[in-house]
């Protein structure tokens, strides 16, 4: 995207053994974009190996953080620092080894006639790999319901890897996203859509990390599932009562 300022967004827990690839990738698929790590206080000294990569690469910086407090807390305290800096394409990017940096261009591709584009791991073309059945079934499910009860156009609204126009991000009342985990992901998208913003998916190639410990919970499939039922509720009697009101107009 000529004439766009891109940074790709990369946050980390106790990833000192996946953060140097990552990077490297990042910075060999987008070379004139620039990298923000996230980092919450890693104990493994992930944060303090992100200052020396960013010693010596002046496209690399780290914002630290003082504690672990989610996935969503950072991705906000992320956007808010690339905002005021005046980045034109945000970009988020898992640290562990499951997002393939060279599928980066096709993000930035699909934004000439959209606003957020989805790495989807489950529209043609899409893939995962090494993953159990029951994790497939978990996740291919689990979007299945969020995409009906939700009424969203997408397929993968639970993934981490995606691309947003600024616009987008400066437009939504991020304050108000209290979400954390993968249902900080669909609260997005679903507020990109009720916004009237344009979204597309391209098909990426998923796989598990093979360095390093999961972030994946119970707790987060549970806030998940829940957080999903209940907007679906509020919105569907928000339609009913915008539904009535119109009938009983004059």
């Amino acid at each position: 995207m000529t004439g766009q300022r891109v940074v790709v967004i990369i946050p980390t827990y106790n990833e000192v053994e996946n953060l140097p690839t990552a990077v490297a990738g990042a910075r060999t698929a987008l070379p004139d974009a620039d990298i923000l790590i996230v980092d919450d206080n890693s104990p493994d000294g992930t944060g303090s190996l992100g200052d020396r990569i960013a010693a010596a690469d002046p496209r690399v910086q780290v914002l630290h953080r003082s504690a672990k407090q989610g996935l969503g807390a950072a991705y906000k305290a992320a956007f808010h620092w690339a905002l005021e800096r005046g980045y034109t394409v945000i970009v988020e990017m898992d640290a562990d080894g499951s997002h393939d940096p060279k599928d980066l261009p096709r993000l930035l591709t699909g934004l000439a006639d959209a606003d957020l584009v989805l790495g989807s791991r489950w529209v043609n073309g899409g893939a995962v790999v090494d993953w159990p059945y029951w994790r497939r079934a978990l996740s291919r499910g689990g979007n299945r319901y969020t995409r009906l009860a939700l009424r969203l156009p997408v397929r993968d609204a639970t993934g981490g890897y995606r691309a947003f126009r600024a616009e987008v991000l400066r437009s939504l009342p991020l304050a108000e996203v209290s979400s954390a985990g993968y249902c900080f992901q669909v609260d997005l998208v679903l507020r990109t859509a009720e916004a009237g913003f344009r979204i597309r998916e391209v098909p990426i190639t998923f796989r598990e990390r093979t360095l390093g410990h999961s972030k994946m919970s119970g707790t987060i499939v549970v806030e998940a599932l829940a957080k999903v039922t209940l907007w679906a509720v509020t919105n569907r009697g928000a339609r009913l009562r915008r539904r009535a009101g119109s009938k009983g107009a004059p």
